[in-house]
């Protein structure tokens, strides 16, 4: 962490975790039998979700993963958050060293760096708390497979917090494959009662699009690594020089920035990401946008594609949920989605299930499996926006 490292990272990490557990609402209130029992549920959901999954999508993981198998945690909203840090860690780790290099060679870096560091923890720790109650599940495919520096798995849990309602038990060490399935818990159970629909139906449809992206990580062996390598990619492009990103954020307000449905007046309706991009990071991103619509557009597809056997009432959770993602929430916490680029993310669900559906309709499952096998064979963005380009290009 940052106190060990002597302002070496941005990001003074302990301090955002600490921030965001503090600044996290707490989940809805139920019994610790309750808890016990909704963590035993999903458990075995997702257990149920990796057989439904392969029998639709025809994918079948790689023989270590099926071997040793990832891990299915249980989370609470401080657990997810403390297993988001570990990951990001992973991830920025070449903008790290960016930083470092330009720090070594100016006078008082490490005071002013280690203020900057506490600055952007507690920022970052601000976001993770709003995040931590909006996601219900996600496969963390930068999760480390080796335990971390302090000897730990870097598993997200610990037994004794007092917010830790749901998993109490200790985590079990890492398997020698990076990758975990979290759901998180509270979230669940707060949006099934706001819903109004039957909780064991609502916790297998969260589980089924959770267990499809951890299918569609273990039987694609190198889509990680792809998308690793694109995403470090544009970390490498940023720009460190804080003169030169307050120039394009004035430019930026100056100009309009235009996103999505924007109309270019007044100032700009695009995310943070869109102020700070360089034209190369702006590629990057359109194939990144394309890669994660295809995988969140499949995991829909897949979730609500098992169909009533497995989910009976899945045609009313679809609907509900719709609903309530169309409704949206409070002013304040519409413009944080905003600037967070998380309607953007929903976009994606959309775009992705209609270009997953076109295709498949098309050539049926097993041409459109032809997706996965190599970074050529995957969508462009405006791929995703045109189906029959893809099949085309691709299946022929």
């Amino acid at each position: 962490m940052t106190s060990a490292s002597s302002g070496a990272d941005m990001v003074d990490w302990d301090l955002a975790v600490a921030t965001a557990t503090r600044l996290a609402r707490p989940g809805p209130e139920v019994t610790r039998e309750q808890a016990r029992e909704v963590v035993s549920e999903l458990r075995r959901h997702a257990l149920e979700a990796e057989e439904h999954v392969r029998e639709f999508t025809g994918m079948r993981s790689s023989s270590l993963v099926s071997s040793v198998g990832t891990p299915v945690l249980v989370v609470d909203r401080p657990g997810w958050v403390k297993a988001n840090v570990a990951g990001f860690r992973t991830i920025v780790q070449p903008l790290v060293d960016k930083l470092r290099a330009r720090r070594s060679d100016s006078p008082g870096a490490a005071v002013l760096g280690s203020i900057g560091e506490k600055a952007t923890g507690v920022e970052v720790g601000a976001v993770l708390a709003f995040l931590s109650t909006k996601v219900l599940g996600q496969y963390e495919t930068f999760a480390p497979a080796a335990p971390g520096p302090d000897g730990s798995s870097g598993a997200p849990v610990t037994p004794d917090s007092p917010a830790a309602l749901f998993d109490k038990s200790r985590p079990e060490p890492q398997p020698p494959v990076p990758g975990r399935l979290l759901l998180v818990a509270p979230n669940i159970v707060h949006v099934e009662r706001e819903l109004d629909v039957d909780p064991h139906d609502f916790r297998l449809w969260v589980c089924l699009h959770e267990e499809t992206h951890r299918t569609q990580f273990t039987a694609v062996p190198w889509l990680r690594d792809h998308i690793q390598s694109e995403v470090q990619s544009f970390l490498a492009q940023t720009d460190v020089d804080p003169a030169a990103l307050l120039e394009r954020l004035k430019d930026a307000i100056g100009g309009g920035i235009t996103g999505p449905g924007g109309g270019g007046d007044g100032v700009g309706t695009g995310t943070l990401l869109d102020i700070v991009q360089s034209p190369q990071q702006r590629e990057i991103l359109g194939r990144l946008t394309a890669v994660m619509s295809l995988l969140e557009g499949h995991a829909d597809v897949v979730m609500d594609g098992v169909g009533p056997e497995v989910v009976p009432s899945v045609a009313e959770i679809r609907e509900k949920f719709k609903q309530r993602r169309d409704r949206g929430a409070g002013r304040l916490d519409l413009v944080l989605r905003r600037l967070l680029g998380m309607d953007a993310k929903l976009r994606q669900y959309q775009e992705g299930a209609v270009f997953v559906r076109d295709v498949v309709d098309r050539v049926g499952m097993t041409g459109f499996n032809r997706v996965w096998t190599s970074p050529n064979t995957l969508p462009t963005k405006d791929e995703i926006h045109d189906p029959a380009a893809w099949v085309t290009r691709v299946v022929g």
